[in-house]
């Protein structure tokens, strides 16, 4: 198995920010609530904190996973936008995030990646390789700091994992894939380059948001079931309703057309395509 460390991370890494700082961690609970702690302390905008294995990850709607070692590409990033980005913005962090790692997984390995609002990573045949979670703090009406990360299924197989979820009652084998599984070859070496492609993209995405330009046309040309018929549910209240996906605004809310023609912007739920 082919380790991670924080000096192997910056060999050539052609950032000025990101990645320039690591925590490096054989194994840790979750590396975003590690990194929100040194954000708390003052840690420095680009810092990045990232585990060979975790064993309490979270995920969006408090859904959690564990990671073991070796298996996935495990980091979470530090930004300090607060000078230029409003707190209703902070979803353009997740979206450049997400485009960099896409962007970097196409150029080593020749796949294809969609992104399933809001944001997860999919491979073409429709199962999640990533998940992102993007948490945040204020300091009155400004971001103090905002944590994205990361976790990429690289060198793991799901095709025995056939135990329901209690979420959706699918398993991981219906649901899940990896880099290993779609590229048929141990993937394990792609963890650096990855990681350090990844930084590369972030780090030219944030300048450009710095510049005022949006992510939203890139991130919606990605976008999994775009113009198709949709199940949005609001995951308080349960209620659920029906339309067509007609994109994203320039923060990332998702854009549904109901059937009186009226479009809905969707802020937080989940969305699934509609089965026919």
């Amino acid at each position: 198995m082919i380790k991670l460390s924080g000096d192997a991370i910056r060999h050539h890494l052609n950032t000025h920010t990101f990645g320039q700082s690591v925590i490096y961690m054989e194994q840790t609970g979750s590396t975003n609530t590690e990194l929100k702690q040194l954000a708390r302390s003052g840690a420095p905008e680009g810092l990045l904190y990232v585990a060979d294995e975790q064993l309490v990850g979270r995920g969006r709607l408090k859904r959690s996973w564990n990671a073991p070692a070796g298996s996935s590409l495990l980091f979470s990033l530090l930004f300090r936008p607060g000078a230029f980005l409003q707190p209703i913005q902070t979803q353009r962090l997740t979206m450049i995030c997400a485009l960099a790692l896409a962007e970097s997984i196409e150029q080593l390995t020749g796949l294809t990646i969609k992104l399933k609002w809001p944001n997860d990573l999919m491979a073409a045949g429709g199962k999640k390789l990533c998940g992102i979670l993007t948490e945040f703090e204020l300091e009155g009406d400004r971001l103090s700091w905002v944590v994205v990360g990361l976790g990429l299924n690289v060198n793991v197989d799901f095709s025995q994992r056939t135990e329901p979820q209690a979420d959706s009652g699918l398993s991981l084998a219906q649901t899940a894939t990896s880099l290993s599984m779609l590229l048929e070859r141990d993937t394990g070496a792609l963890r650096t380059p990855l990681l350090q492609r990844c930084l590369e993209h972030v780090e030219r995405r944030y300048e450009q948001l710095k510049q005022g330009q949006s992510p939203q046309q890139e991130w919606q040309a990605r976008l999994m079931g775009l113009g198709q018929p949709v199940v949005v549910t609001n995951v308080s209240s349960e209620e659920r309703w029906e339309g067509v996906m007609v994109g994203v605004d320039a923060n990332g809310a998702l854009r549904v057309e109901q059937a009186n023609g009226s479009i809905e912007t969707v802020l937080a739920g989940d969305v699934t395509l509609k089965r026919v």
